[in-house]
């Protein structure tokens, strides 16, 4: 009875965290900090960033006003470096509750390379991501209509583009608005909100004052389109401040405090929902759509294979009991009875390399299960920078021991003689791949002096966390694998291979496998685009628990398709059913490569080759270890089918 009421209590806190993980719940993971009134609140700045370019660069390669002693990096993991994130103390001064009107901040004048470094970055929508107690900036705008919109991801942007001139003009101004809370009516107060309204306003001093931009009477002088103790706005700028060579731009800035409120657990779940833009009704649709897709295929594969299984297999068996001349007056058998002889045989064309695609895909599987799991409950929450980047590669790792072991006990059913070299190629093949393309972009990159670039330094720690951890756990899985018992199969597999009769046109094999993909897609596809808006469009993705159960209904649909259409190709005599089973539920990556074209043009991608590279490139190893993952779970889930149905037949 004590076990009972335990497993049940179990339960209910599982049942409880999945269902929490459904409203955006996060651990936020830092300790909040308490500012006393006056007290320095630093602002950092991080990388630029487009959705244009997808090349993020640094903040001080633009003309912008730089802190005293000179730009200084912020202590960053491998995670961040990793992720194209290069965050830098700057030179704002913010203090808590002290209000700052229209402060000057540096003047630059322009130079022809600056001019057109500056301009060429507006064009493309280069936006600022300044941080301020781990908070993002966010953007705060006007619409259309002229009503005030504030967006929580992606930054604020350098500058714009005049819609009739094409002249470039730059944000020199910026209205830092910051919301704070004070539980329990403490000394310190904990901010719990940052925005940022940028403007572009043409400095002039009054009365005519012209400033060399280093001396100290700068600072203090008045300028034509501040005010005393009042802050700017934005109906009040008579001219913007053009981007040309020679031009002086005068940056300034305005602090405003306001109470608020939320509660700084709560301060990131503005940005997690972008203010409720997108509706959790949509998610909610999505799951909906996934798992009606489900139980249709469930009904059918219930109501095709469970029936038809079962009259085949009484079939089978009443034929086994008959005598040699009731046998010859019976019909001559047919259906996948027929097979039993070759089903098990191993494939005919590279065997290794399958061991090793299953073996790498479950390893990918698996990685991905627990990365999404540990996301889910909030340990990878956006307050943790290059936490989730962090904790693929440490899962991924972790997981090489399953593809050693899978990859060698398939290897080792099929009578491989070469362990080590499938072992080897379990653990380098897919990153390898992985490895070496990241290689040749980090090379292009740092030719754009990209802050995507990874330092060498990390690079040789990703190579030596490959290479030391990694691999030698693959090794140490197959070590397990090929200890264990080889797969025993039901039937004796004949010496000479069956011939395959030619099928119809519906049921060749390359026809099943480019309509399986179809459905398993189809299931996923309202999710997708919400991952995917957020891996290029720098927004905030946290709803990981609609993620996991949308990820678990894939797979599950990879499954049930794979299953029915290997059992019509066994009913129609066709024993080569490892590669089809493979390739039918890997058909998946297919049409999500497919869709990453037509997803492709809401980037509005610059003209650049460097932006097309990178998102091919990238999406291309997306999709291979989803191919990877889908294809394993079809081939593992059509060897216990298969193994299951002709164990309960009798066969002489």
């Amino acid at each position: 009875m004590t076990n009972l009421r335990t497993c049940l209590a179990r339960a209910s806190v599982l049942t409880m965290a999945v269902l929490r993980t459904c409203h955006g719940f996060y651990v936020p993971g830092v300790r909040p900090h308490e500012f006393t009134p006056g007290e320095d609140v630093p602002m950092k700045v991080n990388a630029l960033t487009s959705i244009h370019t997808q090349l993020p660069k640094d903040y001080y390669r633009l003309p912008f006003c730089r802190p005293t002693g000179g730009p200084k990096m912020a202590s960053e993991n491998l995670g961040e470096f990793l992720t194209g994130n290069k965050i830098q103390n700057s030179p704002y001064s913010i203090n808590m509750l002290r209000e700052v009107y229209c402060q000057v901040l540096c003047q630059v004048t322009l130079t022809k390379v600056e001019a057109h470094t500056l301009g060429t970055h507006i064009k493309y929508g280069y936006h600022n991501n300044w941080i301020i107690d781990n908070l993002p900036g966010a953007s705060v705008g006007l619409t259309g209509s002229g009503q005030h919109q504030t967006h929580y991801a992606g930054g604020f942007p350098i500058g714009f583009i005049a819609s009739d001139t094409k002249q470039a003009y730059v944000y020199n101004h910026v209205n830092i608005l910051l919301e704070y809370h004070n539980p329990d009516n403490k000394d310190g107060h904990r901010v719990v909100g940052f925005s940022v309204e940028p403007m572009s306003i043409d400095h002039k001093y009054a009365g005519g004052y012209t400033w060399d931009g280093e001396s100290s009477e700068g600072f203090t002088k008045p300028l034509e389109a501040c005010q005393t103790n009042l802050h700017i706005d934005r109906s009040a700028i008579q001219s913007f401040q053009r981007v040309a060579v020679g031009e002086n731009v005068i940056y300034t800035y305005d602090v405003s405090w306001k109470y608020s409120e939320t509660a700084w657990a709560s301060r990131w779940d503005v940005y997690l929902s972008e203010d409720h833009m997108v509706l959790a009704q949509v998610h909610w649709y999505s799951i909906t759509n996934s798992i009606l897709v489900v139980l249709f295929l469930s009904l059918l594969v219930v109501s095709i294979l469970v029936r038809n299984l079962r009259r085949d297999i009484a079939g089978y068996n009443q034929m086994a009991a008959l005598t040699d001349e009731e046998k010859e007056e019976e019909a001559e058998e047919s259906g996948w009875k027929l097979v039993h002889a070759d089903v098990f045989r191993p494939p005919s064309s590279s065997p290794m390399l399958y061991c090793i695609m299953v073996g790498s895909g479950s390893q990918i599987g698996l990685c991905a299960f627990f990365t999404i799991c540990l996301s889910a409950v909030g340990f990878l929450s956006p307050a943790r920078r290059g936490s989730l980047m962090t904790a693929t590669l440490v899962f991924y790792m972790l997981c090489g021991c399953l593809a050693g072991y899978v990859s060698s006990r398939l290897y080792k059913s099929f009578r491989g003689r070469q362990w080590q070299l499938c072992t080897l190629l379990t653990a380098t093949a897919f990153p390898g791949l992985c490895f070496s393309t990241f290689i040749f972009f980090n090379t292009i990159l740092a030719f754009f002096r990209s802050t995507a670039s990874v330092p060498f330094l990390d690079l040789v720690i990703v190579a030596a966390m490959w290479c030391c951890i990694s691999i030698p756990l693959v090794f140490l899985g197959a070590y397990f694998g090929y200890k264990a018992d080889a797969i025993a199969f039901p039937t004796v597999t004949s010496t000479i291979a069956r011939a395959v009769p030619e099928p119809t046109l519906f049921m060749k094999p390359v026809v099943g496998v480019a309509l399986a993909g179809m459905v398993p897609f189809a299931a996923a596809y309202v999710e997708l685009f919400f991952i995917m808006t957020s891996l290029w469009m720098d927004q905030f993705y946290y709803v990981f628990g609609f993620t996991l159960a949308v990820y678990m209904i894939l797979l599950v649909t990879c499954a049930e398709v794979t299953l029915l259409l290997c059992y019509y190709q066994l009913c129609a005599e066709n024993h080569r059913w490892w590669w089809f089973a493979f390739f039918s539920s890997g058909s998946t990556a297919m049409y999500t490569f497919v869709y990453s074209f037509f997803w492709f043009r809401s980037l509005e991608a610059s003209k650049m080759l460097i932006t097309y590279m990178l998102y091919f490139g990238y999406m291309f190893l997306i999709c291979s270890g989803l191919f990877l993952v889908t294809g394993s779970v079809g081939a593992l889930v059509s060897l216990w089918f298969v193994r299951k149905i002709f164990g309960t037949i009798k066969v002489d």
